[in-house]
């Protein structure tokens, strides 16, 4: 898990024109959220919080005048043509306490042959500590033939990890490669033409 530390700083001012103006600064406007207090609005330096965002789930220590929390990102708005960061969503943790996050089902491996692998799903949910959730999981296909599958409930998953998905969601199945078209089919539409 990757903990990231950035420099908060309280912010006063709402609206598109305040926004406009802290995007200028090369900062991003933040709002922190949760554990039923009252929402605070932030600005975050605005590379410091790309380079964070990078990492999935990534945990963020936030400090500053009056500010020492941690927090996930929720959710993240970004300029839909240059990809610059418009405003983050973070919600408040703390240690210890258990959260529920989507984490990546990556594939390793080739199965035998011409098979492929079908991967429904990318990700899957899990409940996890805040501060040891897993970067992602794993699943070794290599030298599996036709008809291996893996539900999300066959996933391996670290210590102190549950999985909140359905166990019976299919992840991946491997799966027999398209047959390519016949030669006697290739000839018998040439010869129709």
């Amino acid at each position: 898990m990757s903990e990231v530390v950035i420099t908060a700083e309280p912010r006063n001012e709402f609206g598109k024109g305040a926004a406009r103006k802290i995007r200028r600064a090369n900062k991003v406007p933040a709002v922190l959220y949760g554990h039923g207090t009252e929402p605070r609005h932030l600005t975050l330096p605005g590379h410091d919080l790309l380079l964070a965002l990078r990492t999935p789930n990534v945990l963020i220590h936030l400090q500053g005048e009056g500010i020492d929390e941690i927090a996930l990102p929720k959710g993240v708005q970004r300029d839909p043509i240059k990809g610059f960061l418009e405003h983050v969503d973070l919600l408040l943790v703390k240690r210890g306490e258990k959260v529920t996050v989507e984490i990546p089902v990556t594939v390793t491996g080739d199965p035998i042959g011409s098979a492929i692998v079908e991967q429904p799903l990318t990700a899957i949910s899990v409940e996890a500590e805040a501060t040891h959730i897993p970067t992602g999981i794993e699943v070794d296909v290599d030298g599996k033939d036709v008809g291996f599958t893996v539900n999300a409930g066959d996933l391996k998953l670290p210590a102190g990890v549950t999985l909140a998905s359905d166990p019976e969601a299919l992840v991946l199945h491997v799966i027999a490669a398209p047959a390519a078209e016949l030669p006697a089919e290739a000839e018998a539409a040439e010869a129709a033409e």
